[in-house]
C-alpha cells in the first residue's frame, strides 16, 4: 500500500467560497455585547462608529449558518491560499508513538501566520465603505503585520499600537509593518488619553492588549471616517478564521482520515477558532465526536482560572463588554514570550462553547512550550512561533498519551506562525534564562476586582 503523502494540497477550485458561522449551530448563543456605559446589549447604530458597518453586521448575525466569500476576497486568498496540511511523520517518528499526526501549516505569508485571513476580510469591507483609515492593535506583531499588509493591498492608511513589551523584543516587526506602509506606536503610548492614563496608573508597564486595543480604539472613534479593526476575540473574526478548518476537513478527506482530537493554541480564540470551527460543527449537529483542546499559557490562563462573567475587552474601559472567560481587564501579564497569547480575555464563541463542554483547556509554561518547539523543529525543519507551540505542545502530549496506551489516534493541530521574530526568546530558552511565571491566586483575585457589576 502506498505510503499518504506528507503534504495535503488543495488545488484553488477546492477551496471554500463560504465561511462558516458556528454560532449557528450552538443550542447556546454567545451573550450580546454590552455598552459600556448603559449595560444594554449593543445595537447596530452603536457599533458601527467603532467598526465597520459589515462587519457588525457579521458580529451580530447568529444564525446564517454559511456567508458567502466575496468574490474580491477570494482572489485575494488565492495569492496564498490553500494553504497545506501536512503529516509530521518525523515528529511521529521521535515521539515513537502510534499515533498519527498532522498539522495545517497558515505561515506561507509575509506576516508568518494565519492572521490575513481576517485582515484581507476586514480591509475589504473598509475599503468598500470608503473608509479613509483603520487603527488597530497587536501584541506579537503578526496581525499587525497582516493587517498592514492587507491595508497595503487596498491602499488604507493604518496605525497600529503594538504591546510594548513585545515591540521591544521584536523590534524588525516594526521594521516589517513600516515595510508595508502603516506606522507603529508602542503601547500604552503618550499619543492618546487612555494610553496617559494607565501609565500613570501602572508606572513602567510593558502594557498588554487590553491597552492596545484601548488606544486604538480611542484613534478610531477621534478621527474623520476611521474605524477600528481587531485581530481575534470577536464573533466576525472567528467567522472569516474558518476557512482553515473547512480547508483542513476537505483535506483530510483526501488521505480518508478525520481526527480524534483538534488542538488550537488560545489566547483570544482566532487560531482555535480558525482550526475547530469545522469540526466543531460536526460535534454539535451529532455527525461526530471530536476531542478539541484548547492550549494556554499558564502565565495569562483565562480559561482553566478565569471566570466567566461580563468583562471589558480593554484596559481603558471604552470599549463594550463581553461575557466571556476573563482574568479581569486590569490583569497585567508577565511579559512572556508568547505576545499574542496576553490578552487578559478569551473569545465569546470559545467561551462558551467551554463553559458548555464542547471543548477542554489545560495550560502549559512556556519552558515546556519552548521544548516542545525546538522538537518540532528538528524533525519537520518549520522554526514555529511561541504562540502557536503551545498546540505543538498539546499535540505532543496527546501523542505521547496514545504511545501509553497503544491508541492510534489521529492529532491534528493549527500551526500558524513562524518563529523567526522570537529569536530572544529561542536565545532565552537556550541560555537557561527563560523563567516561566504562574500568577498566584492573591494575583488574579487584584484582576477579578475590576470585573464590573452586571445584573443579567
Amino acid at each position: 500500500m502506498a505510503k499518504e503523502p506528507k503534504r495535503i494540497f488543495l488545488t484553488e477550485d477546492e477551496m471554500p467560497t463560504q465561511w462558516y458561522n458556528v454560532r449557528a449551530d450552538m443550542k447556546n448563543k454567545p451573550a450580546p455585547m454590552l455598552h459600556p456605559g448603559t449595560h444594554k446589549p449593543l445595537t447596530l447604530e452603536e457599533m458601527t462608529p467603532i467598526f465597520c458597518e459589515e462587519l457588525c453586521k457579521q458580529e451580530l448575525d447568529n444564525d446564517t449558518r454559511f456567508i458567502d466569500i466575496p468574490e474580491e476576497v477570494q482572489e485575494f486568498y488565492k495569492i496564498f491560499r490553500p494553504s497545506p496540511l501536512i503529516r509530521a511523520y518525523q515528529l511521529e517518528k521521535a515521539l515513537g508513538t502510534p499515533a498519527k499526526i498532522y498539522y495545517k501549516f497558515e505561515g506561507n505569508n509575509t506576516s508568518g501566520s494565519h492572521k490575513l485571513n481576517s485582515a484581507a476580510a476586514q480591509v475589504y469591507y473598509a475599503k468598500k465603505q470608503g473608509l479613509t483609515s483603520l487603527t488597530t492593535e497587536t501584541g506579537a506583531g503578526q496581525w499587525g503585520t497582516a493587517l498592514s499588509m492587507a491595508s497595503a493591498f487596498y491602499n488604507i492608511p493604518l496605525t497600529v499600537y503594538m504591546v510594548k513589551v513585545s515591540y521591544e523584543q521584536k523590534p524588525f516587526r516594526k521594521s516589517i509593518i513600516e515595510t508595508f506602509g502603516a506606522d507603529i506606536v508602542p503601547s500604552p503610548s503618550n499619543t492618546t488619553k487612555v494610553g496617559r492614563e494607565i501609565n500613570e496608573k501602572f508606572p513602567g508597564t510593558g502594557g498588554s492588549l487590553g491597552c492596545a486595543i484601548s488606544e486604538a480604539v480611542e484613534k478610531a472613534v477621534t478621527t474623520d471616517n476611521c474605524r477600528y479593526v481587531l485581530g481575534s476575540v470577536l464573533n466576525q473574526v472567528i467567522l472569516h478564521q474558518s476557512i482553515i478548518g473547512e480547508e483542513a476537513k476537505i483535506q483530510m478527506a483526501k488521505v480518508d482520515a478525520y481526527p480524534d482530537i483538534v488542538i488550537g493554541c488560545a489566547g483570544g480564540g482566532s487560531n482555535l477558532g480558525g482550526i475547530m470551527s469545522a469540526f466543531m460543527r460536526d460535534k454539535l449537529t451529532g455527525a461526530a465526536n471530536p476531542e478539541i483542546i484548547a492550549v494556554e499559557p499558564a502565565s495569562c490562563p483565562s480559561m482553566t482560572r478565569g471566570k466567566f462573567a461580563y468583562d471589558f475587552a480593554d484596559t481603558g474601559h471604552v470599549c463594550p463588554l463581553a461575557k466571556m472567560y476573563t482574568l479581569g481587564s486590569e490583569f497585567m501579564p508577565s511579559p512572556s514570550h508568547a505576545g499574542g497569547l496576553r490578552y487578559h480575555g478569551m473569545s465569546p464563541i470559545v467561551s462558551q462553547l467551554y463553559h458548555d463542554g464542547y471543548l477542554k483547556a489545560v495550560a502549559v509554561e512556556q519552558t515546556k512550550v519552548f521544548e516542545a518547539a525546538e522538537l518540532f523543529a528538528k524533525t519537520e525543519t518549520i522554526l514555529p512561533a511561541p504562540e502557536s507551540s503551545h498546540a505543538i505542545r498539546g499535540a505532543i502530549d496527546e501523542a505521547l498519551k496514545c504511545k501509553e496506551t497503544g491508541e492510534a489516534k489521529t492529532i491534528l493541530f493549527n500551526l500558524t506562525g513562524t518563529g523567526f521574530f522570537d529569536m530572544t526568546a529561542y536565545q532565552a530558552y537556550n541560555d537557561g534564562t527563560m523563567s516561566d511565571f504562574i500568577p498566584t491566586d492573591e494575583d488574579l483575585e487584584k484582576g477579578f476586582a475590576s470585573l464590573p457589576q452586571i445584573e443579567e
